[in-house]
């Protein structure tokens, strides 16, 4: 390994559905965090991690800092602010509209007290003429000195270069933290059942509010055959909910398992045989013992 090899944490922060996922999917060149028009589908913090002949960069990819209306709610904030410390990088990543908006205006009250350097990555260029651009850049700069402002496309794959570049600039050397061919920390189980849920959200769209979990009861490659069956159960807070993620003879349903079942195989790279059940669990998001059993356990953050 080289001497001058560089490696370290790199956090992105920022509103909801600002496109921090898509980034995250642009640099690994992996589907890894779960892509939905919806805000707060990202829910835990997503450890992925980029290796290159001379760095290795481990990406936190984090909910959204928004206020909270439920013991989820205040799960995922907590855990994006405990995300702005012990890291070498901070990426705030904006929509480029000239007036900040109050929610940009509490990310950037929460910066004054970060003492890691912070790159203000301006996202979705691709939707604004370069006058509005400037604009935007110089209304941010006057709110906080910024180490590095980038301007980029994580849709269009623009600039992601230069982003790459300056995150090697400003990281330590150091060794390897992940064998090279690791991309990320979250077991398959996780990823999964984040599939799931992305189909279903999108599928969904505003019929269903934030109210669902997928939970994996079983994953297993079979003795005979080269398949694995998965078994997964969506969690729903009501039973109208249930009728609607079902769908009219169970078109919805199958549409949600046959979307998913494609990502799941290329992920896995091989053939699945995918059971989805439906089960009500009235007001989970507010359960500690719920959110728990599905993965969010507010002493993991």
């Amino acid at each position: 390994m080289s001497k001058n090899f560089h490696s370290g944490f790199v956090s992105l922060i920022g509103r909801p559905n600002v496109g921090k996922s898509t980034l995250m999917n642009l640099l690994i060149g992996e589907k890894i965090s779960i892509i939905s028009s919806k805000p707060q589908t990202t829910r835990n913090k997503i450890q992925t991690i980029l290796t290159t002949d001379t760095m290795q960069v481990i990406f936190v990819d984090t909910p959204g800092i928004h206020k909270a209306k439920s013991k989820l709610g205040d799960y995922m904030v907590k855990s994006a602010e405990t995300s702005l410390n012990d890291v070498d990088i901070v990426l705030y990543l904006i929509e480029p509209y000239e007036k900040i908006k109050d929610s940009d205006k509490a990310i950037l009250e929460r910066l004054e007290k970060v003492n890691t350097p912070v790159f203000l990555v301006i996202n979705k260029i691709d939707t604004v003429e370069k006058p509005q651009l400037l604009k935007v850049i110089e209304n941010y700069s006057q709110e906080y000195n910024f180490a590095e402002i980038i301007p980029l496309s994580a849709l269009k794959g623009k600039n992601q270069e230069t982003l790459l570049e300056n995150i090697e600039k400003y990281l330590p050397e150091g060794p390897k933290y992940f064998p090279e061919d690791m991309i990320t920390d979250q077991p398959e189980k996780q990823i999964v059942s984040e599939i799931i849920r992305e189909k279903a959200l999108y599928l969904l769209q505003d019929e269903i509010p934030h109210g669902i979990a997928v939970e994996i009861t079983s994953m297993k490659h079979r003795k005979d055959k080269d398949i694995m069956d998965i078994d997964a159960t969506i969690y729903c807070e009501r039973d109208s909910h249930k009728g609607i993620i079902i769908g009219k003879q169970g078109s919805m349903l199958k549409k949600i398992g046959s979307n998913a079942r494609r990502d799941i195989q290329r992920f896995l790279g091989g053939q699945i045989n995918l059971q989805i059940w439906i089960k009500v669990k009235k007001d989970w998001r507010d359960s500690d013992f719920l959110l728990k059993n599905f993965g969010y356990d507010s002493k993991n953050i």
